[in-house]
């Protein structure tokens, strides 16, 4: 196996472990056991990265089986590139949380909870490691049902709540489904290769009966589509991601949904081969449907936690337009536009997985201080909580794309790829470029607007409930979880000319070229993709800019010598109150209008009178818009299993004689269907 990869890597393991069994050991002493459990994960996540960061750089990747003492299976370990970025972004988003948490449930309510957070926390972690490092399909999978389940566990912590069990049985029956048709796909390769590995399923699926391809890509797609939260399998994680405690929900939005991608990115770049061209139109289709109705959903939500939820339906969808664009450009036989789109895509995973990460620890912070999830409760917490709301103002602007944070980068990159499709393919295979590139620039102007929103009505103006009054500040640990999250979005955004050689590897790896070269010159990202020629945009300079810019309004207020101060006031009139306010739901009352059609928006006004109706005493408003999905397709699914349930009682006799007879037919079925093979 040779190198340190091997050794850190088995040393973060053990950390992980070691975290999770303190925090059960010490389950009756909750600051003893969140102190240890949460150390230890931090532990385990600077080593995990220490070695994908050895991985990354060396060539070949170390491989290695982990002691497992099960002769039959292979608990093999395989830190290629692709295994190893995942690796980096799940340990830079751990050690982040894990900081964040020594603070979090410092309040926690005392009894088991701490040590039992600790615990699935610390499961979900290792778990996810061995879920991008895994060489095989059983351990793949194992690994992936010990992950579902840890994730059920924190999503259902809360459990008293009805609101909390509904969302995590809700991620348990969708997470279940969706690896049911992994093991499918997985055992339909393993037959056709006649092995469990991955590198015997390496251009594999290429070799299918056309029938069987086309089979097992879809299930592959919409099994690993489930825990990405694509249209229209996402219904779970706008469910699950709020309810869940701050830091878990960080980690879920940040990188649980991630694996999915991973799992999509290991099939369609290193399984597939040669794509046929109708995988990769319907990857870039439903990653520009999810990016554009996950914003929409976004804009009409008042919960803080749900609406950052529709935001990673968003982004994920805009990481598989980069990812369809890849595979349409493969098939069409544009090798470096190809490789630019993949870098697109998986730049845009890391940054996803960091700023919103950001986001929903700033929304824990603002939770932590005002115990409530409603934006309209919130309001004026810029002045009681200065840190989280500059934090939360930097992961919405690099989550709405503007330069010269990460998000602008992987965004650019993506436009640039659907940019060259268009002069470089033919027929009508090059519309669909300009189409996506329309609709994600739309869906881009659409997630500013909600994040000025979001920003707006909670940190702006006057608070608007008691809570807000009376906020203060996260503890220390909390905010400097944000900070270093909050130093990656500036990091990898201006430095971002000096990180795409990262991707060399995994481009060679799956496409066989390189081409980070060509996509900076001078310092800044080429104007056009692999044409440095045509001029380069730098987000250093941006940024110097931007500082310049900045600096102005403070040497005027240093050479005026005073601060001046007036009241607050309205049209011309003072005494404004936070009634006079402009609210989430005006905010966003234009955009329900525009897209009624799939809002199909419900609105109710009672008034009440004393002696005249023109004079009434009080007036209550309600707001809503159908859940088009989940009333339109998953009421009727859950309609018509509780009917055929329904239907199948009668089975249940409570009868031993007819259990017998059961298990007589199923015997000589079986034993027909054996012989018969």
């Amino acid at each position: 196996m040779g190198g340190a990869s091997p050794i850190l890597f088995n040393a973060g393991l053990l950390a992980y472990v070691l975290g999770a069994a303190a925090a059960l050991a010490l389950v009756w002493r909750p600051d003893a056991a969140r102190l240890a459990s949460f150390s230890l994960a931090l532990a385990g996540a600077a080593l995990e990265m220490a070695a994908s960061a050895a991985a990354l750089a060396k060539a070949p990747p170390p491989a290695w089986n982990l002691p497992c003492g099960v002769a039959l299976f292979s608990f093999g370990v395989r830190l290629d590139p692709l295994s190893a970025y995942f690796g980096l972004a799940l340990a830079v988003l751990a050690a982040s949380a894990s900081i964040y948490s020594f603070g979090y449930l410092r309040r926690w309510p005392g009894g088991t909870g701490a040590g039992l957070l600790g615990f699935f926390y610390n499961a979900l972690l290792l778990s996810l490691t061995l879920v991008f490092a895994a060489s095989n399909a059983f351990f793949f999978l194992l690994a992936w049902e010990v992950m579902a389940l840890a994730a059920y566990c924190l999503v259902s912590f809360e459990h008293e709540k009805q609101e909390t069990r509904n969302a995590g049985t809700l991620f348990l029956i969708m997470s279940h489904g969706g690896t049911g048709m992994l093991l499918i796909a997985f055992l339909v390769l393993a037959t056709a290769s006649g092995s469990l590995e991955f590198a015997d399923f390496h251009l594999r699926i290429s070799a299918l009966p056309p029938a069987v391809r086309t089979v097992v890509l879809l299930l592959f797609f919409l099994g690993f589509g489930v825990k990405a939260g694509i249209i229209p399998v996402h219904v779970w994680l706008p469910a699950a991601h709020p309810v869940a405690p701050s830091n878990v929900s960080a980690l879920m939005s940040g990188i649980v949904i991630k694996a999915g991608i991973y799992g999509m990115a290991r099939v369609f770049f290193d399984f597939l081969g040669e794509p046929p061209l109708w995988i990769g139109t319907l990857v870039l289709a439903v990653g520009v449907v999810s990016g554009l109705i996950g914003v929409l959903y976004a804009l009409m939500e008042h919960d803080l936690k749900r609406l950052l939820a529709y935001h990673s339906i968003e982004n994920i969808g805009i990481i598989l337009t980069g990812f369809g664009a890849a595979l349409l450009f493969r098939s069409l036989g544009h090798v470096n536009l190809a490789a630019l789109a993949l870098i697109a895509g998986l730049y845009h995973t890391l940054n996803h997985a960091i700023f919103k990460c950001l986001l929903f620890l700033g929304a824990g912070s603002v939770l932590h201080a005002t115990h409530t999830r409603n934006m309209e409760e919130m309001g004026g917490l810029i002045r009681r909580l200065p840190a989280t709301a500059f934090f939360f103002l930097t992961g919405a602007a690099a989550i709405s794309g503007l330069p010269p944070l990460n998000g602008f980068v992987s965004e650019w990159l993506t436009y640039q790829a659907l940019l060259a499709g268009f002069g470089t393919t033919q027929s009508l295979t090059r519309l669909m470029f300009p189409v996506a590139g329309a609709l994600l620039a739309l869906t881009a102007a659409l997630a500013a607007a909600c994040f000025v929103k979001a920003f707006g009505i909670t940190f702006l103006a006057l608070p608007r409930s008691g809570e807000a009054e009376r906020a203060r500040e996260a503890p220390t640990s909390m905010r400097l979880g944000m900070a270093v999250l909050a130093a990656a979005c500036v990091v990898l955004g201006i430095g971002a000319v000096w990180f795409l050689p990262v991707f060399d590897p995994i481009t060679a790896q799956a496409m066989g070229v390189g081409i980070s070269s060509s996509l900076a010159a001078g310092g800044g990202l080429a104007l056009s993709a692999g044409t440095p020629r045509g001029g380069t945009v730098s987000p250093a300079a941006i940024a110097g800019l931007l500082l310049l810019l900045s600096a102005l309004p403070a040497v005027l207020w240093i050479r005026r010598g005073r601060r001046v101060t007036g009241p607050v006031w309205d049209c011309g009139l003072p005494g404004l109150t936070a009634a006079n306010e402009y609210t989430a739901t005006a905010f966003s009352k234009p955009l329900r209008m525009i897209f009624a059609a799939l809002y199909r928006p419900r609105r109710e006004i009672q008034a009440e009178f004393e002696v005249s109706p023109y004079y009434p005493t009080a007036i209550r408003f309600e707001s809503e818009i159908e859940p088009s999905f989940e009333k339109r397709l998953y009421d009727p699914i859950k309609d018509r299993v509780l009917a055929a349930a329904g239907r199948m009682r009668v089975m249940q006799a409570g009868s031993i004689h007819a259990y017998l007879a059961y298990i007589f037919v199923a015997l000589v079925l079986l034993l027909l269907f054996g012989a018969r093979g």
